[in-house]
């Protein structure tokens, strides 16, 4: 089993997850669950996924992405991703989820 290598920063009140090399069935469900708290405990009401170190994601991370951006919309916060590889823009395509979410750009933030 990998070590989840997944930073967690807050940025002037955004939480910035960087995600670890892989977002798949052994970290998801511990990614959500801290990125819940973040959103409970600080008041969270925008979460960027950080996509820079990630080369592979399968259906948890979807899940992981799908479940946080549900949570938003029900607070009227928003989901940014950024520094997505290839790879991760291709499964964004597939699973649709480049429909539910937002590239991050400096205009739509705060």
């Amino acid at each position: 089993m990998q070590q989840d290598e997944t930073m967690y920063i807050m940025e002037d009140g955004i939480l910035v997850v960087n995600l670890a090399k892989e977002l798949d069935h052994h970290n998801a469900m511990g990614i959500g669950k801290r990125v819940d708290s973040y959103i409970i405990r600080e008041g969270v009401r925008q979460v960027i996924f950080d996509f820079s170190r990630t080369g592979f994601m399968d259906s948890s991370g979807i899940g992981v992405i799908m479940g946080r951006q549900k949570i938003m919309e029900s607070i009227r916060g928003k989901i940014y991703v950024r520094n997505m590889g290839k790879e991760i823009q291709r499964i964004f395509l597939i699973s649709g989820l480049h429909k539910l979410v937002e590239k991050e750009t400096e205009s739509e933030m705060k």
